[in-house]
C-alpha cells in the first residue's frame, strides 16, 4: 500500500463507519429486533430531520445553541491559553493558582449550573459562562502541560539571543505547546456540546437541548432522536473543522 492510499484509509472509515453503524440500526428496526416506537429507523429521523424539523423551528434552535457555544468556548478557550502560558512560565503563579485548579476542576460544572442562574440570570449569560467554565479548565491544563513540557535549552537559547519575553511567547513558547493546546480545543469543544445542552433542558425556550426535552415530555421520538443527530453532526463537523486547523497550524506535528 503506497502512502497516499495509507493516507486516506482513515478518511475512509471516517465515512463509512457511521453509514455501517447507521445501517445495521435501519436493517434491526426494519427485521422488528429493535422497537421502533422507541428505536425508529434512521431513515425516518432523517426525513424528519430534513423535512418536518425546520418546520418546528430546528433552525432556530440550532442557532442558538450555536450561539452560546461560540461565545463560552471562545471566552473559555482564550482564557485557558492566556492562564496556562503565564501559569507554565512561572513557578510562583503555578504554585499559587494550581491547587485552586485542582480543587475546582473536577467539579461537575452543570452543578453549579443553579448558581451560576442565581448570580448572572436565567438569561443566556448564564448558558455561555458554564460553557466557558467548562471549557476554561480543558484548554488551561493541556496548555500548562504544553508550556512545561518545552524543553529547557529552548528558554536558554532565546535568553543568550537577548529575546524579550513577549517575542518568546509569540516565537516559542505558543508554537512548542500547539499541539498540547489543540488536544484542550478538541476535548472543550465535545465538553461544550454537552454542557449547553445539559443547560437549556432547564431555563431556556430555544436551543437543542430545549428541543430534546420538550421531545421527550410530549413523546415526539422522532423530534428527540433529530436533536440527537444535530448533535452528533455537530460534534463531528468541529472535529474535522479542528483536525483542519492543526494540520495547517501544527505542521510538524507527528514528523
Amino acid at each position: 500500500m503506497s502512502e497516499r492510499q495509507a493516507a486516506r484509509v482513515p478518511r475512509i472509515w471516517l465515512l463509512l463507519s457511521p453509514v455501517l453503524a447507521l445501517g445495521l440500526w435501519e436493517l434491526l428496526t426494519r427485521s422488528g429486533w429493535l422497537d421502533a416506537r422507541f428505536f425508529p429507523a434512521p431513515s425516518a429521523i432523517l426525513y424528519h430531520l430534513f423535512w418536518v424539523s425546520p418546520q418546528e423551528g430546528l433552525l432556530t434552535d440550532i442557532r442558538a445553541s450555536l450561539s452560546r457555544i461560540f461565545w463560552g468556548y471562545l471566552g473559555g478557550c482564550l482564557l485557558g491559553v492566556g492562564m496556562g502560558v503565564a501559569m507554565g512560565l512561572s513557578a510562583t503563579l503555578r504554585a499559587a493558582l494550581f491547587p485552586l485548579v485542582a480543587l475546582t476542576y473536577p467539579i461537575p460544572k452543570i452543578a453549579i449550573l443553579p448558581l451560576i442562574m442565581l448570580v448572572f440570570g436565567i438569561g443566556e449569560l448564564s448558558k455561555i459562562v458554564v460553557v466557558g467554565i467548562g471549557s476554561f479548565f480543558l484548554v488551561l491544563i493541556n496548555t500548562l502541560h504544553g508550556v512545561e513540557s518545552l524543553p529547557r535549552i529552548y528558554h536558554d537559547v532565546a535568553r543568550v539571543n537577548g529575546i524579550g519575553r513577549w517575542r518568546l511567547i509569540r516565537r516559542v513558547v505558543l508554537p512548542g505547546a500547539l499541539p498540547s493546546i489543540f488536544t484542550g480545543l478538541r476535548l472543550a469543544i465535545g465538553y461544550s456540546l454537552v454542557i449547553v445542552v445539559a443547560a437549556e433542558f432547564s431555563g431556556a425556550d430555544a436551543g437543542i437541548g430545549y428541543l430534546i426535552w420538550q421531545s421527550w415530555e410530549t413523546f415526539s421520538i422522532k423530534s428527540m432522536y433529530a436533536g440527537i443527530f444535530v448533535i452528533g453532526a455537530l460534534g463531528l463537523a468541529f472535529s474535522v473543522t479542528l483536525d483542519w486547523l492543526q494540520r495547517r497550524l501544527v505542521p510538524w506535528r507527528g514528523k
